[in-house]
């Protein structure tokens, strides 16, 4: 299995990142192919909602940016993993700007889907969503049920489906078993 993993911490060498290290540790040795990307150490800007990578250059944002990367592996993948500590009961807004830069993987045209109108499909094929949490002490199930919901949402105009949503309280193997298990 491809997987694309998007570390959004912004802590560098914290407990989140030691164990993402060890969870792609445990999906290596189960033969699967990753490819990580640390979010803080890339250039990444804010989405303007100019339309341009519609219009100007379609299924490229025209402000560059170390995000073509992350699109080119995320459209290429079978699974896309957003992985993030939660911060103020969301994920990290390093995590919310690569999100929205990956609005040019998806047509401006609309289309129903699950009787809803979103983006046609750009790309015949999708990856698969995860999203990976690390929880705050405060943390209650409504709060992992908004998270989800919002992910949820994101994997509909994505064109494909969240499978896999969880937090680093599990082992890492664990963890790798849950995602490739699907």
């Amino acid at each position: 299995m491809k997987i694309t993993i998007l570390n959004g911490t912004n802590k560098e060498r914290g407990t989140f990142e030691e164990y993402l290290e060890k969870l792609i540790e445990s999906l290596s040795k189960m033969k699967n192919e990753i490819q990580y990307f640390k979010l803080r150490d890339l250039q990444i800007k804010q989405c303007m909602g100019c339309f341009g990578c519609w219009i100007e250059t379609p299924g490229e944002c025209i402000i560059p940016d170390d995000t073509v990367k992350i699109r080119r592996a995320a459209v290429n993948s079978d699974l896309l993993l957003f992985a993030s500590p939660l911060v103020l009961g969301f994920t990290t807004s390093i995590l919310k700007k690569a999100i929205d830069k990956m609005i040019p993987i998806v047509h401006p045209y609309f289309t129903v889907r699950a009787g809803e109108i979103h983006h046609k499909k750009r790309y015949k094929t999708y990856p698969l969503l995860g999203v990976l949490i690390g929880k705050e002490i405060d943390t209650d199930e409504e709060d992992l049920e908004i998270v989800r919901a919002i992910y949820e949402r994101v994997a509909i105009e994505m064109a494909t489906s969240l499978v896999f949503f969880d937090s680093v309280e599990r082992s890492p193997e664990e963890v790798a078993y849950a995602i490739t298990s699907h």
